[in-house]
């Protein structure tokens, strides 16, 4: 009777969704065409769009891993399948260093339509929660005006937004607003802040036993190899890190 209940009261608030522990491996597939579903990994991230990640789900679901879903929510990518979607009048300055993608106004309820269709298509697609991107626009010279307050609301409808669909959903770097954003996300995924001394900034989500998932950047192999030892002894214990060469498969854990 107390299974049956808790079962009743999961589906009558839609608070069922997966909570990943503090220390899942984890494994980011995002531009890789030749992936080895059995390498070590609880947790692999995925492209949302890429029709050959969407046919590993069952695989990999199949060995007891987990599927996260990549998508980018705070910027417009014009190779994207939903790209019409996007209104022109929503779109800010270019990104730096990336071609081809412009921030968006996060405020505007067409952009919020088109981000819950995305989580929306990522439970369709068998994934287990979700990695939006560029969540801190912000911060960026984005030529929107956007505020903290406005990426605070935002990533907060982002989440509630992936919970009502039975989703976990990770908070993509931001590191500014972690403290105030800790207990609306499930997990972290972290770029480089090893790189960029900034790793200290999630002990928010290490007090609340949430995992950190760390991925920092090198040139070639060699590096990874060389790199690897200095990498996996500086950052905080309870990250989770790989170590991935720049546009390529290769990468080596800590």
């Amino acid at each position: 009777m107390l299974v049956l209940y808790f079962l009743t009261i999961c589906l009558v608030e839609v608070a069922c969704w997966w909570r990943p522990h503090q220390h899942m491996s984890w494994n980011d597939v995002i531009g890789e065409d030749n992936i080895n579903t059995g390498i070590h990994g609880d947790v692999y991230v995925i492209d949302l769009f890429s029709s050959h990640h969407q046919r590993l789900i069952p695989t990999l679901h199949s060995k007891g891993k987990k599927v996260v879903c990549y998508f980018s929510a705070g910027t417009y990518e014009n190779w994207r399948p939903d790209r019409h979607s996007f209104p022109s009048d929503a779109l800010g300055s270019a990104l730096i260093h990336w071609d081809n993608e412009w921030w968006v106004d996060i405020r505007d309820s067409r952009i919020r339509t088109v981000m819950a269709r995305r989580i929306a298509m990522a439970k369709q697609h068998g994934c287990d929660g979700v990695d939006p991107d560029n969540v801190d626009g912000y911060s960026n010279q984005n030529g929107l005006g956007l505020t903290s307050s406005d990426q605070l609301d935002f990533n907060r409808y982002l989440a509630r937004e992936a919970h009502n669909h039975g989703l976990a959903i990770g908070l993509k770097n931001d590191l500014k607003q972690i403290s105030s954003l800790v207990h609306d996300f499930d997990f972290a995924i972290n770029e480089s802040c090893e790189k960029y001394h900034e790793c200290h900034y999630y002990q928010p989500f290490f007090d609340a036993r949430k995992p950190v998932f760390h991925i920092e950047y090198v040139d070639s192999t060699s590096q990874a190899h060389s790199h690897r030892s200095s990498i996996c002894s500086n950052r905080p214990s309870d990250m989770n890190t790989i170590i991935k060469v720049h546009l390529d498969n290769f990468k080596v854990g800590c």
